[in-house]
């Protein structure tokens, strides 16, 4: 004899004005693999931390490399991976390379998930 969870419904029962309610209002699949992408590359605390440094001020590589404790290049691939996605834009001066967050809406998701793990 199979036990159900309490995290199930005891009984199969299909509401179809709540599904046909969120199906019209759900994203399309093209839509949510950008965003799990997009969250893939927020997964790692490297790339965090980038963006919060980013966030605090535009900055060089160089600079970012100081404050990380890692190399230019390591640190300019990292960077590379989220200009990809658009999470981050730079601009030239000179001969350095100037790094900024491409969108607020980072800053406040980022304050968000931190209010979260307090």
């Amino acid at each position: 004899m199979s036990m159900k969870g309490e995290d199930v419904c005891d009984v199969q029962c299909i509401h179809e004005d709540s599904v046909k309610e969120v199906k019209s209002q759900m994203l399309d699949d093209e839509t949510f693999q950008m965003i799990s992408d997009n969250f893939k590359i927020l997964s790692d605390p490297t790339r965090l931390k980038i963006l919060y440094a980013l966030i605090l001020k535009e900055i060089c590589v160089c600079d970012l490399a100081a404050i990380l404790k890692m190399n230019d290049s390591a640190v300019s691939h990292q960077l590379r991976l989220l200009r990809n996605k658009n999470l981050v834009k730079f601009r030239k001066k000179g001969k350095m390379a100037y790094y900024s967050i491409s969108d607020q809406r980072i800053m406040e998701m980022i304050q968000m998930e931190s209010e979260l793990v307090d």
